[in-house]
């Protein structure tokens, strides 16, 4: 019999202490986890990179000011869902700005790897082509019998609609169908487990720091058109959800899960965002916790609330870098990424410090100095040219170029 694979340890929320809501993370192809959320301003899809969910690294951006998505006029990109698709990453994006509920719309973007540089292929819909106000907060889900869909809304209803094979268009002469009412969730996810899909959102105030009241909320059926029922039996869009995951003294608003991770060991994993209470200035910083299953087959978080530390998940079967993979990245290497125009983040990971130079052709140092775990890089006053950021931390070096523009 196989032996369960050993616990990495321990680890402690938040994962990632950044403003980083609504999470949707993919295991990549080159066997590394990735994570996707809304930055500040909407611009650009920040994108982060882990081997086990709890320590994450800067892994670039889907897009930058040139290739975002545009077709909503001052629209911003939010709440991002990644799929991997016929050979390719497919991600979803919400393309809105407030207040413009039969403007806003949902787009689609693919990239040959997971940072990649994302191509924009336009919308999907907006919402006053697809006749559902507030169309926002895409879900992908791959149905068992392999056909795609795109499950999407917010707080006017949540629907659902049949996509090509590709995942890139609508289906042609597909319709949508309804599976929650209106006034109940947001940021929806899907999950397939033991004959039961899953419907998870999110309900209440998003994004109110110490006021927000967001929560998630789970109901299930036994077809991925409903109807879904709540632990009573009660179909949802007459009845209220079950909760899943609320406040605590230390987490306000925690909501807007990722996709369910399964371990090495066979334990299951969700991120989300919330604000510490410790830090609200911080923003929705990035949570994980595991996902339990009660008796009846419900998942469930622990006590209800976000864990402060909780034993680690365990991920043992990815190729190490080095000869297996000669091309994978060492775990214990800086890396520097391009995270917009003449700005750059270095980072080391588990928080470890490294030193960093900026040095111009000739050689000369013109910045320098220490960090620990993350340096936000800005290169905006050197004069235009191009320079060379090197990275240094226990013994490795990396290094980039890169050209100041105006």
């Amino acid at each position: 019999m196989a032996q369960p694979a050993v616990s990495s340890g321990t680890y402690s929320n938040p994962v990632l202490k950044r403003d980083f809501p609504d999470p949707s993370v993919i295991y990549g192809q080159d066997r590394y986890f990735y994570v996707y959320g809304t930055d500040g301003g909407g611009q650009r899809t920040p994108i982060y990179k882990s081997r086990n969910l709890t320590n994450w690294r800067p892994a670039g951006a889907a897009f930058t000011e040139a290739s975002r998505p545009k077709f909503v006029a001052g629209g911003a990109t939010w709440a991002p869902e990644i799929s991997y698709i016929n050979g390719q990453y497919v991600m979803y994006y919400s393309l809105s700005t407030w207040g413009g509920e039969w403007e806003c719309g949902i787009g689609v973007a693919t990239g040959a790897t997971p940072n990649d540089a994302f191509t924009d292929h336009g919308k999907l819909f907006i919402s006053s082509e697809i006749g559902v106000q507030n169309s926002i907060d895409p879900c992908h889900f791959a149905d068992v019998d392999g056909k795609q869909y795109l499950f999407w809304g917010s707080f006017r209803g949540i629907y659902g609609i049949e996509l090509s094979a590709d995942g890139l268009r609508i289906k042609d002469g597909a319709n949508k169908f309804q599976i929650a009412p209106r006034n109940t969730i947001e940021g929806t996810m899907i999950y397939y487990h033991n004959g039961y899909y899953y419907l998870m959102g999110s309900q209440g105030s998003c994004c109110s720091g110490a006021s927000s009241t967001y929560h998630v909320v789970v109901a299930r059926s036994t077809s991925l058109k409903g109807p879904y029922l709540n632990k009573a039996g009660r179909p949802i869009m007459t009845s209220p959800f079950d909760v899943m995951l609320q406040k605590s003294n230390k987490v306000y608003g925690p909501g807007h899960n990722s996709e369910i991770i399964k371990d090495d060991n066979g334990k299951y994993w969700m991120l989300y965002h919330g604000y510490q209470a410790s830090n609200i200035d911080a923003g929705r910083v990035l949570f994980l916790d595991q996902v339990k299953w009660d008796s009846n087959g419900w998942p469930y978080i622990e006590g209800g609330q976000p864990s402060a530390t909780a034993e680690a998940p365990v991920f043992t079967t990815y190729e190490a870098a080095g000869i297996e993979n000669i091309n994978a990245q060492a775990d214990d290497e800086p890396t520097i990424t391009l995270a917009g125009q003449n700005y750059y983040q270095i980072s080391a990971p588990d928080g470890r410090t490294f030193t960093w130079t900026v040095s111009d052709l000739s050689g000369r140092t013109v910045r320098k100095g220490t960090a620990s775990g993350i340096k936000d890089l800005w290169i905006n006053e050197l004069s235009n040219g191009v320079y060379i950021i090197n990275a240094v931390q226990g013994g490795q070096k990396v290094s980039r170029k890169v050209v100041k523009c105006e």
